[in-house]
């Protein structure tokens, strides 16, 4: 089996961008959410989704965006593709490449995304890995700049993530590291990111003198900051691990108590679904600091200002 040839921008990771590109889709989302009249970018255009697990925010951002573009979207179950068991990944990525103009994949494996990518002949976005989650990550950057940033300057706003170092860490430490936020990382020990992100993550920080702190004390990371993050203790496919799960992050909850060592002025962030009474409680999610939902209709805007990018030609 041949590859496509190198000649299709994909959006897989964090990674994939420079600092002034990741600045660009910011400054464009900025300039999307604005002006939400209806605009005709992707007139003409087809959005696929195929994905392997389920998905709210992920696939009502990118169907609802893409109608607000003037495109059109395609949603693919797991029961009609069968991405590596009913077909190659490969072949799929042949046949959907031919048909549509882009395609968000929502997988449980990194690995699909990067073997789609490779065989696509079209922009593949990653709507959600095991170890990435991108379009999770220009949501949340957006949100902080929108709510704690001096325009486009993030230099010296401080985040507290609490909880695991996961797919969502991941892009929540690249995104810091390349847009100057000083980012501290508080997980139980034994669940922090994963050394492959973290050196990305402190490569991009020095570059743009950003901070990447990782350690184990959630109090110490919370502590003057101006964001506070976190997400589910156990995320869809470790249900297994459920129960190991609760004991080792029973200590990682945002609550009001872990919350008033922050900035009085400080947000809430949660990248949802939330377990309510296990990584936050009512009282947070649901109280004046929260910028949740925010968050949540923030990947509308930087979903567009991602596709406009890829397809529309605006930089």
């Amino acid at each position: 089996m041949t590859a496509v040839a190198e000649r299709v921008r994909h959006f897989v990771s964090i990674a994939d961008l420079e600092p002034d590109e990741l600045g660009t889709l910011l400054d464009l989302t900025a300039r999307l959410k604005a002006d939400r009249s209806q605009r005709s970018d992707l007139r003409g255009r087809t959005v696929a989704l195929v994905f392997e697990k389920p998905s709210l925010r992920t696939r009502l951002s990118f169907d609802v965006g893409t109608a607000q573009l003037g495109g059109h979207s395609v949603y693919l179950s797991p029961a009609e593709v069968g991405l590596g068991r009913r077909e190659s990944v490969a072949d799929v990525a042949r046949v959907v490449s031919r048909m549509a103009d882009a395609v968000v994949l929502r997988v449980n494996a990194h690995e699909t995304i990067e073997e789609f990518a490779k065989f696509s002949g079209v922009p593949v976005i990653n709507g959600l890995s095991d170890l990435s989650h991108p379009c999770q990550g220009l949501a949340d950057i957006f949100t902080i700049r929108e709510r704690k940033g001096r325009g486009a300057d993030l230099r010296g706003v401080v985040v507290a993530y609490v909880g695991d170092g996961n797919n969502v860490a991941h892009s929540l430490m690249l995104c810091a590291a390349k847009t100057g936020v000083t980012l501290r990382i508080a997980t139980p020990p034994g669940y922090e990111p994963l050394p492959r992100y973290r050196e990305l993550a402190q490569s991009a920080a020095r570059a743009s003198g950003a901070s990447v702190e990782i350690g184990n004390d959630p109090s110490v990371a919370v502590a003057g900051a101006d964001v506070v993050y976190t997400d589910v203790w156990t995320s869809m496919g470790q249900e297994q691990e459920y129960e190991r799960r609760r004991r080792a992050f029973s200590g990682y909850q945002v609550n009001a108590q872990l919350l008033a060592r922050a900035k009085r002025d400080a947000i809430v962030l949660h990248d949802l679904p939330a377990h309510r009474g296990e990584e936050i409680t009512d009282e947070v999610i649901d109280g004046p600091l929260s910028a949740v939902f925010d968050q949540a209709e923030n990947r509308l805007h930087t979903e567009k200002a991602l596709l406009c990018w890829l397809l529309g030609g605006k930089r």
